[in-house]
């Protein structure tokens, strides 16, 4: 008698059940119910277990993993160069004269930069929940849409309220990017494949260095009836807007409807991750994964990590212009002063916040060149990335994981421009302190992260033995990486 599809299933929820995860009272079962209320979106491409086994060439893998990569590397990427060309806008207009023409004082500054981030800040878990219900390309290209319209109404502004009520706007505008490019990244690459890949496309954080430089710039020799930094906003603003309609059309929201690949190439995209054990997406909030969320200390040691990684950020991106026309360069030579940064993007951080503090303030030279070493924080922040997205499963857990990540890269934005005292300027000593202070933090926040993984992985091998994991199993029933002892940290 030929086995049934509820033989099937009883077999796969024995094999779960043989894993010893804790009884949470969601377990993945293998069925037509699962996929549509339980399991990931992945399963709707599968009759049953034995589908996830797709005989795969070598070479036709690699053929597909190009094919995703040119599509989704380039529009992350040039998405990433406008989110920091719009964050730094603010920068560039400080020296064309935003602050006399506002007659910006005392603190305001300070508060204008700040204000984009608590906009960040405030809508960091609402726009998280949104891209887990909404498809995701078009909710991101919408985002960015409107990050450039309310960047363009900033070119309007003539007090410091209406700018920073669009300040705020733009922020949580800005809120899903980082977000939902770690979800894109993790719906299509497999773990190893994804540090890389973030690598790659936080690379165009340099590009947006060197193009907003350029671009700063040329809008300073605009000889218009507008001041330069009223130019500055219309026209990133606009171009931001361009590129959210570009996103909107051909970013795919997931591997299992994406319109570029075929139906073979869409099961391959999804089969080749059962490894990851993270899934690709799930449309339902689940409350018991948030919870567990809150009381797993990663999600602590995370949050950590984007406050002490980003308070130098706070700084230096709102800052830097100021800081380098302190060296006694002119103000369109200052524009273009930062696009060597991209040359020297992985230089140590810490010996160029030491050079800041003890080089001598007449040697404008060197102490530019101790500006530059102030970027490898991105690098570092690029690897906290990649270890969020690789060791949390449980799509409700790595929303909610994302959003706390983001609120603390919320906070330390918010803290770094405060740290740069008018009364400072242009050397700005306890600025450049917060930085040496923040990675020392970092480097004993990671070392911690390390040694914790490191322990639950050698614990769940004691459990398990060397006996085999069926991964099959467990790979696309959006459990979370407590749930599933089939799941291995990395670091």
């Amino acid at each position: 008698m030929p086995e049934t599809t509820d033989d099937k299933a009883i077999e796969v929820q024995k094999e779960i059940e043989s894993l010893n995860l804790p009884p949470t009272g969601h377990k993945f079962q293998f069925s037509s119910k699962s996929k549509k209320q339980d399991g990931d979106v992945a399963l709707a491409l599968f009759a049953n277990a034995e589908d996830l086994h797709i005989p795969v060439e070598p070479e036709e893998e690699k053929k597909l993993i190009r094919k995703i990569d040119l599509l989704i590397l380039p529009l992350i990427g040039v998405c990433y160069a406008f989110f920091y060309i719009d964050k730094t806008t603010l920068s560039y207009a400080a020296i064309f004269g935003i602050r006399d023409d506002l007659n910006l004082h005392g603190t305001q500054y300070s508060w204008l930069s700040s204000l984009f981030y608590f906009g960040f800040l405030a809508w960091a878990f609402p726009t998280n929940f949104l891209m887990q219900r909404l498809p995701l390309g078009k909710y991101l290209g919408f985002n960015i849409f409107m990050w450039g319209f309310f960047l363009m109404l900033q070119a309007a502004c003539n007090s410091f309220a209406t700018l920073g009520v669009l300040r705020a706007l733009a922020g949580a505008a800005e809120a899903c990017s980082d977000p939902s490019f770690m979800l894109i990244t993790m719906m299509w690459y497999t773990r190893k494949e994804q540090p890389l890949r973030i690598g790659l496309w936080y690379t165009a954080n340099g590009l947006g260095i060197a193009l907003g430089g350029l671009l700063g710039y040329g809008i300073g020799h605009i000889g218009g009836a507008l001041a330069s930094w009223r130019y500055e906003f219309l026209i990133i603003g606009a171009l931001c807007c361009i590129w959210g309609i570009v996103i909107g059309i051909f970013m795919p929201d997931s591997p299992v409807t994406a319109k570029f690949l075929n139906s073979r190439e869409k099961r391959i995209a999804v089969e080749r991750l059962k490894a990851n054990q993270t899934g690709i997406e799930n449309k339902h909030l689940k409350p018991y994964q948030v919870l567990e969320a809150f009381t797993d200390i990663k999600l602590y040691i995370f949050f950590t990590l984007g406050v002490v990684g980003n308070i130098p950020n706070g700084g230096i991106s709102n800052f830097g212009t100021l800081i380098i026309k302190g060296f006694g360069f002119s103000t369109l030579v200052t524009t273009l002063m930062q696009v060597p940064f991209i040359l020297i993007f992985l230089c140590p951080n810490i010996a160029g916040a030491f050079g800041l503090c003890f080089v001598d303030e007449k040697h404008h030279v060197g102490r530019y060149f101790c500006y530059l070493l102030t970027g490898p924080y991105n690098a570092a922040f690029v690897l906290i990335l990649s270890l969020q997205i690789a060791n949390t499963a449980g799509h409700t857990k790595k929303v909610v994981t994302n959003a706390v990540l983001f609120l603390g890269y919320c906070t330390g934005n918010i803290a770094g421009p405060f740290f740069y005292k008018t009364d400072q300027a242009p050397g700005y000593k306890l600025g450049i302190w917060s930085m040496i202070v923040s990675h020392l933090i970092e480097v004993v926040v990671i070392i911690t992260f390390w040694i914790l993984m490191k322990r639950e992985n050698a614990r769940r091998d004691k459990i398990q033995g060397t006996e085999y994991r069926d991964l099959d199993a467990t790979a696309f029933g959006d459990l979370t990486d407590r749930e599933n002892m089939n799941f291995r940290y990395i670091y």
